[in-house]
């Protein structure tokens, strides 16, 4: 049994988390804290939390500092460019440091990461040691890592949607596009007139064509896959719901497939992974059956012409996208099940 920390407890990414590991069979003690909300309860801030049924204790929210003080592994839902002092603090006193922020995730491209979020890094020998938590990729790095940067939430979609056939060499890499539509919690709890009901509810708005800052990072593990330098399109959209990512994924086909060669390809690398379900021929992934899970839905279509894939991607952008990604890697890392505490079964509507 364990004892977790959660740093930022009381955004949505830190709430989701909280839900996951007070149900988490490994886990009997959690401390989390919070800024806004220091010296409050769970429960005050969040009714959802009251008269739960757990026997996990829950004390209440205090600082960041007494956390890590205390728990054995430490998740930091804090926001990007307030992560890195606490996972210094933790790698230094041999805790493992599972960030959802951006901190870690570019590794030793500071140029990138200061390109994007506007700041460079304080410890760069640090960064250079972090494993980025696609479980689907880096299974065995996660394994022996101190400090692991779970990916973003478009990132996990698109990533995934293109592993099997960039890792096969059919793709056209001049030709990616991508088209990503998400709930509203991926833009976090903090309120913008962006997110206000009345500008969110029946409309759908693309948003930071061409400078969102998921396509670095999502353009650095393609690169990785391919062993080349790979530039993507991706237009991230914002849809009227609360959670979920479907992606679309385009690309030229780099040799003639049929659509049953092209999901045999996909049936295949993804044979055992437990997240991972690739749909059969002739259905199409929905955000709506990965809701509350940690699963990421997969369905293999050709154009009509035959010479371009269409790849539907889905997750709930705040579990397979963020908490429940975090967990599975905590898992792997700590050498529990995969999949303990994570066997949800999405509702079907």
């Amino acid at each position: 049994m364990i004892h977790v920390g959660i740093l930022g407890a009381t955004g949505y990414a830190g709430l989701e988390l909280t839900r996951i590991l007070l149900q988490h069979p490994r886990v009997d003690r959690l401390s989390a804290s919070s800024v806004s909300f220091e010296g409050k309860s769970l429960e005050d801030v969040y009714p959802s939390m009251v008269n739960r049924q757990d026997s996990v204790a829950l004390p209440a929210l205090e600082k960041a500092e007494k956390v890590i003080a205390k728990a054995e592994v430490v998740f930091s839902c804090l926001p990007h460019g307030h992560a890195e002092e606490a996972g210094y603090q933790c790698v230094t006193a041999s805790k493992p440091f599972i960030d959802i922020s951006a901190d870690f995730r570019f590794g030793p491209h500071e140029d990138t990461f200061k390109k994007w979020y506007g700041a460079g890094y304080h410890y760069p020998d640090l960064h250079a040691q972090a494993v980025y938590g696609l479980p689907e990729l880096h299974r065995e790095a996660i394994e022996s890592a101190r400090l692991i940067a779970n990916p973003g939430c478009y990132p996990t979609s698109a990533e995934l949607g293109l592993m099997p056939v960039i890792q096969e060499g059919i793709v056209d890499l001049s030709s990616i596009v991508i088209t990503s539509m998400s709930g509203v919690t991926g833009a976090g709890r903090e309120p913008s007139q962006t997110t206000h009901y009345p500008e969110a509810a029946d409309a759908v708005s693309p948003y930071k064509v061409g400078a969102h800052r998921h396509q670095p990072e999502i353009d650095l593990l393609l690169s990785e896959m391919a062993g080349t330098s790979v530039q993507s399109v991706f237009t991230p959209i914002l849809a009227p719901m609360n959670r979920g990512i479907v992606s679309t994924i385009c690309f030229r086909l780099a040799r003639h497939l049929s659509v049953a060669d092209l999901y045999a390809i996909y049936a295949k690398r993804y044979a055992g992974e437990p997240f991972v379900r690739v749909l059969p021929l002739g259905s199409t992934a929905s955000n709506r059956f990965v809701k509350f899970s940690n699963y990421c839905d997969i369905s293999v279509h050709l154009s009509a012409d035959g010479e371009r894939a269409v790849i539907i991607s889905a997750i709930d952008n705040m579990v397979k996208g963020a908490a429940g990604q975090a967990v599975q890697n905590m898992n792997i890392l700590l050498g529990f099940e995969e999949t303990e505490g994570l066997r949800f079964i999405p509702p079907a509507f």
